[in-house]
């Protein structure tokens, strides 16, 4: 796989989702988790996706309980949790592995573009118009902070 919009992925409900239709948009992905010191982040997470163009940048949630295991919820779960805590309109895949060896492809390509590793939940990964990898941002950066905001 040579480009982010190579890869197809499920959306939380189980679907196929190809992540071509995303192409010529720049992209935050992020490991996301509902019990987490971290989750408030969900919020800024909404506020950026609802102050930018959708024509031009997307945001994808990946659930994730690989870090002390802070989403052991299922898919419908983690959904209603998200949508009814902080009104998350923006893509939500199913849960995923995101380190080690199960790590899911995507994830492992992420890795491998930025010679990277998920640090944490809510590890975010920036990807351009190209469908290349910009660059990883650690987990404690708010998805509000001028670095990401000003790369939009």
């Amino acid at each position: 796989m040579g480009k982010f919009y190579d890869f197809q992925v499920k959306d939380i409900y189980g679907n196929p989702f190809d992540l071509k239709q995303f192409e010529g948009k720049k992209v935050l992905v992020v490991n996301t988790a509902s019990e987490c010191g971290l989750t408030p982040q969900f919020e800024n997470l909404q506020e950026l996706y609802d102050n930018t163009d959708r024509k031009n940048f997307e945001i994808i949630g990946f659930p994730s309980n690989d870090f002390a295991g802070q989403d052991p919820g299922s898919n419908a779960e983690i959904l209603n949790f998200c949508q009814k805590n902080y009104g998350v309109a923006f893509s939500m895949m199913a849960k995923i592995t995101v380190i080690g060896e199960e790590a899911h492809p995507l994830y492992k390509w992420l890795c491998g573009q930025t010679n990277s590793e998920v640090k944490w939940n809510f590890h975010k990964f920036l990807i351009d118009e190209k469908g290349e990898v910009v660059r990883s941002v650690d987990p404690t950066i708010l998805p509000i902070s001028p670095e990401i905001v000003d790369w939009i």
